[in-house]
Parts: C-alpha cells; structure tokens; sequence
C-alpha cells in the first residue's frame, strides 16, 4: 500500500504543515518575549470590498487537529535532517499542557461580513507566556482563508453586476438572480480541497454549481444540507459519440430522457455548426418536440466571441421559438433559453448583457458557467492579503510592532493590538486600539453607544466559541 499509515503520520503532521523557515523563528524573537498579536486583512487589490467566508473551515481543516508525540519526534527527525531546528520542548508543551492544540485566542468579524480593504478581517493571540510564537508558526495554513475570502469577493461582485442588469430588464430579479452563475470549476482547480473551499464560497452569492464537493463542504462545515443546485446537462462526449451523421439522434435523446413538463435541461450544441444546430434542428426538426415536451430547453455554446455568439443564438432562438415584451419593454424567449460556459469572466458577464440590453433582450435569457476564472485565476495578490503582528509582548509588556518599507509603502502595516468597531446606523467599520481591561472580547455595548465591537471570539486553545451556519452567512452577505 502506497499510502501508508507512516506516510499519513508525516503527510498529516500539523507541526510540518508550516513553511521551513519557520521552524527557526522562535529563537529569533526578543528575550523575555511572553505574548504576540496578529492580523489578516486585504491590503486593496482588484476590489475595494471583500466578503468575509472560510476561516470556520480553515479552523476545522487545520486547528482542530491536535499534535500528538509521535509528531514532535517526526517532525524533529525530518527538521534535522532537512536544515533546520527544532522546537522539541516547545512542541511537547503544546501536547502535554494543551493536549496537543495551539494556544491561540482568534478573533473576526462575521462571516458574510462585507467590508473595505484594509479593516482586519481575523486576529490571532497567543494564550500561552511560554509559546508566543505559535501565532506566527500557524500562519501558514490559516493565510490560507485567503482563498474562499476572495473567491467569494468575485462571486459577490460578479452578483452584483448581474443584479442591476436584471434590474434593469427582468420583472423578477430576485427570482432569476440565485442561478445566472453557475460554478463549472471543478476540473479545473489544483485539487478536491480547493473545489470544495471555492466552490462553496461561491455558493455564498448564489445557488448553481456542478462542483459536488461544495455542497459537501457546505454539509460538513457550514451546516447546510443542499448549498446548491444542478440540472442535467450534455457534454462534448455524449453528443459527439452519436456521430456527426446522428447529432439529431444525439438531441432528440436528450429531448425524449429530460424533456418533461417543467423540467429544465442543458444541451451543449456547438460541436459542429451551432447557428446550423440553433436554426434547423433545434428551431426546425425538433421546435414542436421541444415546446410539446413542457420542458426548457437551455441550448449552451462553448465556443467563438461569447457576446456575439450569444447574441446570434438568442436571435435565432427568438425567430423559431418567439419572446414575449415583459413589463419592462424587454424580449423572454419562450421555451428556451442560454448558457454561456466558455470564456466567461467578469469582463465577458458584463459584453453579453450589454449587448443584450442594447438590443433589446432581458437578462432572463442568460445565465453562466464560469469555471477557471472562477475558483483557479485567483491569487493571494488578487486582493492583496498579508498576516502580519502587529504586537509583542516582553516580560509583560506589550510593545507595537508594524513595517514600512520605502521601497513600497503599500506594504506598511498596522501597529498595536486592535480590533474593528462598527457604527450601529452607518455600518460604516474602522479599526480601534484594543480595551485592556479584562473581559474586552465580551465587551456589552452600552445602549445608545454608537460603535459597537464587531469582531468576537471564534476560536480559542482548540474549540469553537461561535460557529456559522451558510444561511447566516448568505443573511448577512445578501440581506
């Protein structure tokens, strides 16, 4: 067997999961040192607002798995033979005093939060006077909430974008809004744990996904039973394997398994002439077969321009099926609608619905498969995230810690212990040194006191103090 059980004990080793260098960095720290405060936050980038989701499944991923001895002597064993220290005694502590879970107290804001670059989003303190350190050890795997926090943020954007077309065009936007983008980028992620974080952050926005994983993410971490939801659709295979001679064959088998009354089912139809399949078999040899069906048929391209093919095959669909005006003054193809899948990014969602505004078509006629743009053309530059301390405590004494390199001053960081106040009216947010009377995270707000505290313990010395369900999260990110 390949995967061992001494494989597993060195793949899963939670002392291991860190960058090298930071095996050293406990000596590198001020003597005396006793306590460390840091923070994650979005230092700006490609939007100026990010959503807030996935630090309760990095917590579970990655801080709910204790360390154990066999670890410690693992660990040591691979550090020395790979250059570097190792914190034997520190290491044992974390098992002996802690049963084996970081001594950390993290603090954030709500998920779903919607809030402006440069506001931390999480902070993190050590728990323990012996093992400050642990809080820059950890940061490693939990930067990591990086990755559902900006896939969100560009779900949540892309939503909005669609949401003032729809606005604009559709008599029912809050209807048609949950399904325009659906998640297609399963296959094309780096790996089962990224579909299942970013598809699941982008079912935050909306209800449509192809990528399983994230509605079994949304099960096991945010406590929700169907995050999201799929209709039957072709691919290339099932289409092509007909042969060019029985793509009608090909169609009609389609239209005869799915096609029930209000039933709803996608056909890929462009693996040959898509204005030849739109017009004479769709539109012509199979028209009276699909509106007797009762179904809606979603005819989806997967090639060319996407806002000119989508515009041509609306218009062909228009002449063989019809649209009515709605209440708006816009064309609702009837029987059939589109999906476009290939090339779709923010820059393309918002061509093809100008382009069909301008010439007169509702957003009902559209809807998006994104897949790479979605969950894979993201990077941790994207919205510009950092963990940095921010305070160290030295023989009791808290000092502030922060950088501002000349050479880039959009680098500098925060100084201090802080936390993140939020006006009761406004909702307006900004950071504010943290109280240093005890009991500040549990902190009443006075009635009638403006600015409230609005981050609260999440996380401390190994158990959840608050967790989330999805439907909280999608409450506080959509109203």
């Amino acid at each position: 067997m390949f995967y061992s059980d001494e494989t597993r004990a060195v793949l899963e080793n939670p002392i291991l999961a860190t960058d090298s260098y930071k095996l050293s960095h406990w000596l590198q720290y001020p003597p005396g040192t006793d306590g460390m405060f840091s923070y994650i936050e979005s230092r700006g980038g490609k939007y100026d607002r990010v959503l807030l989701f996935g630090l309760q499944m990095i917590l579970m991923d990655f801080l709910a798995r204790p360390i154990a001895r066999e670890d410690v002597m693992v660990a040591k064993e691979i550090a020395a033979a790979h250059g570097e220290p190792c914190n034997e005694a520190g290491f044992l502590r974390i098992v002996e005093a802690h049963n084996g879970y970081w001594p950390v107290r993290i603090r954030a804001l709500p998920e779903g939060s919607i809030v402006p670059s440069l506001i931390p989003l999480v902070t993190i303190e050590s728990t323990d006077p012996q093992l400050p350190w642990v809080v820059s050890f950890i940061e490693t795997l939990v930067l990591q909430v990086w990755y559902p926090i900006t896939v969100a943020t560009q779900s949540w954007h892309v939503r909005e974008i669609i949401k003032g077309y729809l606005e604009e065009t559709s008599t029912d936007p809050a209807g048609q809004l949950p399904f325009k983008l659906h998640d297609f980028g399963y296959r094309g992620v780096s790996s089962p744990q990224s579909a299942a974080r970013g598809g699941l952050a982008h079912l935050v926005s909306f209800k449509g996904t192809d990528t399983l994983a994230a509605i079994l993410a949304g099960r096991a971490y945010y406590a929700e039973p169907m995050a999201g939801y799929s209709i039957p659709a072709a691919e290339h295979s099932t289409i092509t394997s007909w042969g060019r001679d029985g793509e009608l064959k090909a169609y009609r088998n389609m239209l005869r398994q799915y096609g029930k009354p209000n039933a709803l089912f996608a056909c890929v139809s462009d693996s040959y002439d898509i204005y030849n399949t739109v017009e004479h078999l769709w539109g012509g040899v199979l028209r009276q077969e699909v509106i007797d069906s009762g179904a809606v048929l979603v005819v989806r391209p997967d090639s060319g321009n996407p806002a000119d093919v989508v515009l041509k095959c609306v218009t062909l669909l228009d002449q063989k099926f019809g649209s009515a005006l709605n209440a708006k003054g816009y064309k609702v193809l009837e029987r059939v609608r589109v999906i476009q899948g290939d090339g779709i990014n923010e820059r393309t969602i918002r061509e093809i619905l100008a382009t069909l505004k301008i010439n007169g078509y509702s957003a009902d006629n559209i809807a998006f498969g994104m897949g790479g743009a979605l969950l894979q053309q993201v990077n941790r530059d994207t919205l510009k995230f950092a963990m940095k301390c921010s305070a160290i405590r030295v023989d009791g004494e808290w000092r502030e810690v922060y950088k501002d390199p000349v050479t880039d001053p959009g680098k500098a960081s925060k100084r201090g212990r802080m936390t993140v106040r939020r006006h009761r009216e406004t909702g307006e947010y900004m950071t504010a040194a943290l109280p240093s009377h005890a009991g500040w995270e549990d902190r009443v707000i006075a009635p009638g006191e403006a600015w409230e505290d609005a981050m609260e313990t999440v996380w401390e010395n190994g158990a959840f103090k608050r967790k989330v369900t999805l439907a909280e999260v999608r409450t506080r990110a959509l109203g």
